[in-house]
């Protein structure tokens, strides 16, 4: 067996183990999930709020949680939208592929993403204090937001980049502005992989605690005002396994169980509809 032989060998090796790895790493955490919070899911947690003592054992729900969770994802993803997809398209659309600012936004989104979710609870935390807001729904709206942009314009962003240069050069040739190139030829072209890191975002979103530690606050309340404090699920879990009572700490494995279900069902809808856009796509 000659030497690149065996080097294929040993790094195909590596590759099965990192499968593995991956795979044995999900299946570990769900199958602890199910085991631990099935049994104590019941219809009355998912469609009622907390009656005083839920968190010592008494009766009550998480239906707060989820609605909070929910809204707060959905209004930080489409505030992050509003600013990734005109950036985004900017980037790839009106400013040279690799000139100097280009490369200095894009670098400056990497940091971003990589910056730890408590920092963004911390930052959120002193603009609240700046302007002299509340823990709220809107302060974790922007919170969140600011979290996700540079996970979705990043991906967004790598989505354009893989459009054929053709297709625009092609559009410009017809007499099209970069504005009806970027609406008409490169949006539906890139529809499918923008759904997708909408979708990604969001589930980055809803499940994150610690952007919402300072800025959301928590409530037994029903979401109702931008104005008042929301619960959300990743706190709510918290809440419920930092206490010493066994029953409360299996309802926070039922809440992780109803947070795990909520991203798997967004990656079935995000498969689902890249899979019906994609038939769009000029290959």
């Amino acid at each position: 067996m000659n030497r690149r032989k065996i080097e294929e060998n040993i790094f195909r090796c590596f590759m099965v183990l990192s499968t593995f790895m991956v795979v044995g790493s999900l299946a570990l955490i769900l199958v602890t999930i199910f085991l631990k919070g099935f049994p104590a899911l019941n219809l009355d947690m998912l469609i009622k709020t907390p009656k005083g003592g839920y968190y010592i054992g008494k009766e009550g729900g998480i239906l707060n949680a989820i609605l909070g969770s929910i809204i707060l994802g959905i209004g930080a993803t489409f505030l992050a939208l509003i600013v990734s997809l005109p950036l985004v398209f900017y980037l790839n659309l009106y400013v040279r592929k690799k000139s100097k600012f280009a490369l200095i936004v894009r670098f400056f989104l990497d940091v971003l993403w990589g910056i730890p979710s408590i920092v963004y609870g911390a930052f959120g935390f002193t603009l609240m204090i700046f302007f002299g807001l509340r823990a709220s729904l809107l302060a974790a709206m922007i919170t969140v937001a600011l979290l996700i942009i540079p996970i979705m314009a990043r991906s967004m962003d790598e989505v354009l980049k893989m459009i054929p240069f053709e297709l625009k050069e092609a559009s410009f040739a017809l007499g099209s502005t970069r504005l009806e190139t970027a609406v008409k030829v490169i949006f539906k072209q890139a529809l499918p992989g923008i759904i997708t890191s909408i979708l990604i975002a969001f589930g980055r979103g809803i499940g994150d605690a610690a952007a919402v530690l300072f800025t959301a606050s928590f409530t037994d309340s029903l979401p109702y005002s931008l104005f008042k404090p929301v619960a959300t699920l990743p706190l709510a879990i918290f809440f419920q396994l930092g206490t010493p009572f066994p029953e409360v700490q299996e309802r926070g494995y039922a809440s992780a169980l109803v947070l795990t279900g909520i991203i798997f069902l967004i990656s079935i809808v995000s498969r689902i509809l890249s899979k019906k856009f994609s038939k769009r796509i000029i290959k």
